[in-house]
Formats: structure tokens, C-alpha cells, sequence
């Protein structure tokens, strides 16, 4: 998992829920962190498999970055889901789909909360 902040609490939660196995990726070890950016490696990237984006890089209208991991070990075993939304197709998506991995972005995720969020102010 890429990022640290709120969004990866809820990420976090969902995955041990899940028994899936994740590591933390940060600019700085605290917290949960177990990774720094400058740490990671073509060989860990390949290792992980489900490469989640938590962190708001590559939003509109900066929509020209990407967080700073070796793409190289990117490939089609790989699922890169962005929480981003907006743009449909981040730089992280475009790099993740150019090297073969299934993408998803944030649009469903963003979706289903508005609808719970109406369910439990409107019940």
C-alpha cells in the first residue's frame, strides 16, 4: 500500500478483513510504515502483487505525477488500484496498464460511499 494517511486506515482495516497480507509504503518509517519510497526495489514491487495507492499523487489538477516506485517490476500479475478518481486514468494506472497489470481506479469506491453516506443520514 502506498501512502500512510486516513484513506490507508480504512484500506488497512479492509485487508486484514480479508487476511491479505500488506505492507506499508511511506516517504518516512512511523506509524504502521514498514517501506520507504527510496527502499523499494524492481524485485519487491514484483513480489507484491496488489499495489494500492492511498496518497492523493496524480489528482486533478496535478495529474501529470505518480508515486515514485521502479514500474519496471510491474507486470501482468500485477493489480494497481488508485484511489484517485480523478483523472479516470492516473500516471500510476497508464504506467500499470502499459506493463500488462489490471487497473481500477477510485470511482466505485467513491460511489459507494456517497450511497451508504445517504442510507445511514437519510434512515
Amino acid at each position: 500500500m502506498l501512502g500512510n494517511g486516513g484513506a490507508s486506515v480504512a484500506i488497512c482495516y479492509v485487508l486484514k478483513c480479508l487476511g491479505i497480507e500488506f505492507e506499508i509504503v511511506s516517504r518516512k518509517l512511523h506509524g504502521l510504515s514498514t517501506l520507504t519510497y527510496n527502499e523499494l526495489t524492481d524485485d519487491i514491487i514484483n513480489e507484491h502483487t496488489i499495489i494500492i495507492n492511498t496518497t492523493p499523487i496524480g489528482t486533478f489538477p496535478v495529474a501529470n505525477e505518480c508515486p515514485l516506485i521502479p514500474y519496471a517490476g510491474v507486470t501482468s500479475r500485477h493489480y494497481l488500484f488508485d484511489l484517485v478518481y480523478n483523472p479516470e486514468k492516473t500516471m500510476f494506472l497508464q504506467k500499470g496498464e502499459k506493463a500488462g497489470a489490471t487497473i481500477k481506479n477510485g470511482f466505485d469506491m467513491l460511489t459507494i460511499q456517497a450511497e451508504e453516506n445517504w442510507r445511514i443520514w437519510n434512515s
